[in-house]
């Protein structure tokens, strides 16, 4: 109980027990009940040693906490313009809950935002524009040692837990999933009931606690893997090596949210905290993690299999090429999450300072496959900040196939960007496990809204590709986007970054690639 709740008690208590010996009016002992109660909290707070503030201005000092407590909100909604808030702004938010209700996103009048500022991106349309196509395309996923290829849609649920989100979020996402034929990743907390009721095409994320195939000293199950991998929801199998919220870190589940329900979906004790350790023990190489992920796809049943990282060591994704290269096998698909990601609670220092961005990230994981002759046999996917057509379609000039989207599927569901989600108060019942708020989400409502915006934001895409004179994503080359160097210079990707050759890596590496090249192994991750 706070401070001025426990003087509320004592000062009504007070005042009882002198209106029942004194016979004092009522009246006259709640008409005095506001100074009273201020000459009690102004006692309380000279008396207190926690904080300074309020020994030195009792009472006054307490208009000092309400307002550092609503700053957020008053940021928010009175102080940012509609371009400038973080980590999503007001005119992105705004453009996907249009989108998810079906309502118009036009916006009159031009652009807010200054096209001459150093940073600022645009695509480049063409002289020729062509006809967007009626039917959206998508990315087969699956290599030469996939016997049960995936058809993906260029925009996808990112990962996100159950015990993470609430339950009816879960299912208003993966209902969206069933009802306009895209994808939706578990994330890493199981495989629960709530992400197959729906019906919705399921990438089973396995992470370091190995969740929903865990043995009971915490390691992987090969057997109850193989049985629930067997699902006919589940399409394709991911391990997630690390995310852009907290790359390098595990994570904490306090006992007090282990609940009989999540302990049942992730294969722990109820009400035991659960720590996922920040590595796996599955592997601790290059070669051994490539062999562990085709021993995934075998047990998955040839279901296309990849894993999910935040870029880091450019040398040690080479030696994980390295390694697919002298194993002859490599994963179908793999998901480049840039440091940007942030559905995952995470210390400031991990979030502000520690990951490679998306855009780094992308054009790392597509060159080095280029670079070895492997680009053909994987798909990549983007996962980072990915809202409207625009961030789609950006994306796959950089080097994705598709993208897959997070916090934007959270605002479709209702999310207000309280950035409360750790907590479990979530306002609107997307991030928590308390029943109350939870109960908020209406699924019957939030469902067709996570179909609305995915379908949406893709034709958006595809609106975009074609006003640049293509009709497929394959079609996107890196002169399509240009940045902004200063006030008077602006480039194109495809002279601001090195693009390598197919299977340059192998033959002549070129001087900015060839030291890691060299100290690539693919026996030990080199720092």
């Amino acid at each position: 109980m706070t401070r001025v709740g426990i003087v509320l008690l004592l000062l009504l208590a007070a005042l009882t027990a002198a209106a029942a010996t004194a016979r004092i009016s009522l009246y006259w002992l709640f008409a005095a009940l506001p100074l009273m109660f201020l000459a009690l909290l102004g006692a309380w707070d000279l008396a207190q040693r926690r904080h300074s503030v309020l020994r030195n201005y009792p009472v006054l000092g307490h208009a000092r906490f309400l307002m550092e407590r609503i700053r957020p909100e008053l940021q928010q909604y009175f102080i940012e313009r509609n371009y400038d808030g973080r980590p999503f702004d007001r005119d992105v938010r705004s453009i996907v809950y249009e989108r998810a209700k079906g309502t118009a996103a036009e916006e009159p009048y031009g652009t807010e935002r200054d096209v001459y500022r150093p940073g600022y991106e645009f695509l480049v349309p063409s002289m020729a524009p062509r006809e967007a196509p009626q039917t959206p395309p998508r990315v087969r996923i699956g290599g030469p040692d996939c016997t049960r290829p995936y058809d993906m849609a260029l925009l996808n649920v990112s990962a996100m837990s159950f015990g993470s989100l609430s339950a009816n979020a879960i299912l208003s996402l993966n209902g969206g999933a069933a009802a306009g034929g895209f994808a939706h990743d578990t994330g890493e907390g199981g495989l629960s009931a709530y992400h197959l009721r729906p019906g919705g095409d399921l990438v089973w994320e396995i992470g370091t606690g190995y969740f929903g195939c865990r043995t009971p000293d915490g390691d992987f199950d090969p057997g109850e893997f193989a049985d629930k991998a067997a699902h006919d929801h589940v399409k394709c199998v991911s391990l997630k090596l690390s995310q852009g919220a907290k790359p390098g870190i595990g994570g904490v589940l306090p006992g007090a949210k282990v609940n009989a329900e999540i302990a049942e979906v992730r294969d722990v004790p109820r009400g035991r905290t659960v720590v996922s350790p920040p590595y796996h023990r599955v592997f601790s190489t290059p070669r051994e993690l490539v062999r562990f992920l085709a021993r995934m796809r075998e047990l998955s049943g040839g279901k296309p299999t990849g894993f999910k990282l935040c870029v880091g060591s450019r040398r040690q994704f080479l030696a994980v090429c390295k390694a697919m290269l002298e194993e002859g096998t490599t994963p179908d698909f793999i998901v480049v999450d840039g440091g940007e990601g942030g559905t995952g609670a995470a210390p400031l220092e991990f979030a502000d300072h520690v990951g490679t961005p998306l855009t780094e990230g992308l054009l790392t994981v597509h060159n080095a496959l280029v670079g070895t002759g492997l680009r053909d046999r994987i798909k990549i996917g983007a996962s980072g900040k990915i809202a409207t057509g625009t961030d789609l379609v950006k994306r796959m000039v950089q080097g994705a196939d598709y993208g897959n989207a997070a916090r934007a599927m959270m605002f479709a569901v209702g999310c207000i960007q309280a950035q409360r989600c750790h907590t479990n108060t979530c306002p609107t019942g997307v991030t928590t496990q308390d029943p109350r708020r939870a109960r908020a989400l209406d699924v019957r409502d939030k469902t067709p809204r996570v179909q609305r915006f995915q379908e949406a934001t893709v034709a958006s895409a595809l609106q975009l590709m074609a006003s640049m004179g293509v009709t497929d994503p394959a079609e996107l080359r890196p002169h399509m986007l240009r940045r902004r160097i200063d006030p008077w210079t602006e480039r194109s990707y495809a002279d601001l970054y090195e693009w390598l050759e197919p299977g340059r890596l192998l033959a002549e590496p070129p001087r900015s690639w060839a030291a890691d090249w060299q100290a690539a192994d693919p026996d030990r991750f080199t720092v």
